[in-house]
């Protein structure tokens, strides 16, 4: 055999070997999964609704059904129960309950920098953490709203133990609205913005301006096992997601329309505010849904500082990059 003919040979075997692997990461047939969201639909999930728009996830070979969770902690226990694929949440809320030993693991990072922090109406005599003092907090209920208002307590030297914490869920923006309680733990992005859209002005204090961390504050997530399991439903997820999240990025009026057509209930004008706070967010300078091992350590670092967990969660276990090329 020549030298030519057994190059051309190996050449061809390793074409073979290309395709072969290309196979193994995609799906092979029509498959469903359920992405359960962190909250009602709004601007921060953009990017997924653009991706249904525009087909990448039928191009994926995915028939993603996209549901809201009817509470902010029902997404950690619809996905630890096995109820749905993957699902949407902190990345400390992930990151606790994989140190409780439910396995909880990030694939992929929607934003790159902490989404909580503590907003007050400009009204009220709150111009700093410290005068939360004496006041009432609402929180949603998520085990991540505790550290978040803990550090951002902290970063201004104020006392937790002298104000009254109520746990209301889903209805922290209305409750701070009627004046029922003083100030909320919730997204400035999302809720502040919605609060200024309706006519009253907020301070508002984010984790990472107040002695907390910076790491990426919406991830998507499933169970390290059903990563184990179906390795190819999550890539073919991540794919589809990443491709939406750039396309937003690149064109966010067409994304947006997208938004508001499958979502019919959202008002136009405020999704258009929300979406402009967050997109500085989407982009961490890398490729869109890296999570950076940096960005791990701060956040394992806090949690063990914020009592959130008994030692120091290895970065490892909190999140796997092998889905974002």
């Amino acid at each position: 055999m020549t030298r030519r003919r057994v190059s051309l040979l190996v050449a061809l075997a390793l074409a073979a070997a290309l395709v072969a692997c290309g196979e193994d990461a995609e799906l092979g047939e029509r498959t469903e999964a359920t992405l359960v969201l962190d909250f009602v639909p709004n601007a921060v999930h953009t990017g997924i609704y653009c991706a249904l728009a525009e087909g990448y996830y039928e191009d994926e070979n995915l028939e993603l059904e996209v549901v809201e969770p009817t509470s902010t902690s029902d997404t950690l226990k619809l996905i630890d129960q096995g109820k749905a694929e993957i699902g949407l949440a902190d990345a400390l809320d992930v990151a606790q309950q994989n140190a409780a030993g439910l396995g909880g693991e990030a694939i992929m990072a929607v934003v790159q920098r902490p989404l909580g922090g503590v907003i007050a109406l400009a009204d009220s005599g709150i111009r700093s953490p410290r005068d939360l003092e004496g006041r009432t907090v609402g929180i949603t209920g998520v085990p991540s709203d505790r550290a978040v208002l803990g550090a951002v307590l902290d970063g201004d030297g104020a006392n937790a133990n002298e104000l009254d914490e109520v746990t209301i869920g889903f209805n922290t923006v209305p409750a701070l609205q009627a004046g029922r309680v003083d100030a909320i733990t919730g997204y400035p992005a999302a809720d502040g913005t919605a609060i200024e859209h309706r006519g009253d002005e907020v301070r508002s204090f984010a984790l990472d301006e107040w002695g907390g961390p910076s790491y990426p504050g919406l991830v998507a997530f499933s169970t390290r096992e059903e990563i184990e399991r179906d390795s190819e439903l999550m890539q073919a997820f991540v794919d589809a997601t990443v491709d939406g999240y750039e396309r937003t990025i690149e064109d966010p009026e067409r994304c947006l329309d997208a938004l508001v057509e499958q979502v019919p209930e959202i008002d136009p004008d405020l999704a258009a505010a929300q979406l402009d706070a967050y997109l500085p967010l989407f982009e961490g300078g890398g490729r869109f849904g890296e999570i950076g091992a940096s960005s791990l350590t701060e956040m394992a670092a806090f949690m063990e500082r914020a009592g959130l967990v008994r030692e120091r969660p290895s970065t490892q276990d909190l999140a796997t990059d092998e889905f974002v090329d």
